[in-house]
């Protein structure tokens, strides 16, 4: 069974070592909305902001077919371990949220999953 390490990021903090790594800073952006800025994607109202949206529905309708696939396709081709990394600008909000996301779409499947958020404490 392949290990999957999924993890958010912020790229103002440094480009991360990882398999495969999506860029969500198109997605809309909690930092510029006082009530939402100092909390992250975790809490309910910060994901929603950033997820439920046609963007971010149209998105997450992509990406969970794709993400999948290609972890399957790597497992048959008999690789160990994968990194996936999510990142946005600061690693504290749209990062987060769909990391959180994702973790929720991996939790019933067959692969070894460890997640993380790198930049979530950071300013």
């Amino acid at each position: 069974m392949i290990k999957i390490t999924l993890f958010s990021f912020g790229f103002k903090h440094g480009y991360p070592e990882a398999d495969i790594v999506w860029d969500v800073r198109f997605l809309p952006n909690p930092y510029w909305v006082p009530e939402l800025k100092e909390f992250s994607g975790r809490e309910k109202s910060v994901s929603s902001y950033v997820m439920d949206n046609e963007i971010g529905r149209e998105f997450l309708a992509h990406l969970e077919p794709c993400l999948l696939f290609l972890l399957k396709s790597h497992d048959a081709a008999g690789r160990d371990n994968i990194t996936v990394a999510v990142g946005c600008t600061g690693g504290r909000h749209r990062s987060v949220a769909v990391t959180c996301h994702l973790q929720k779409v991996l939790a019933d499947s067959e692969f070894d999953l460890t997640v993380y958020h790198r930049d979530i404490t950071k300013e």
